[in-house]
């Protein structure tokens, strides 16, 4: 889904405002909670950097002094 700026500034303001009410393009949505608000938010951030993927899983380095 492609999101807006004008969508991720309202949420942001909302957020900020300690409200759970957004209003954007006509639209409008009620959060549950300031915690569903910020997961909204971060949801987006995600999509929109493109970190929407799984996260890779790092390796385990091995060490060795050469002497033995």
């Amino acid at each position: 889904m492609d999101w807006t700026e004008t969508e991720i500034s309202a949420l942001r303001r909302a957020y900020a405002s300690g409200t759970t009410r957004v209003s954007y393009d006509g639209k409008s949505v009620d959060y549950g909670s300031a915690e569903d608000l910020l997961a909204r938010i971060r949801t987006i951030e995600r999509a929109i950097a493109g970190t929407t993927r799984p996260l890779p899983i790092a390796g385990l380095a091995g060490f060795s002094r050469g002497d033995r």
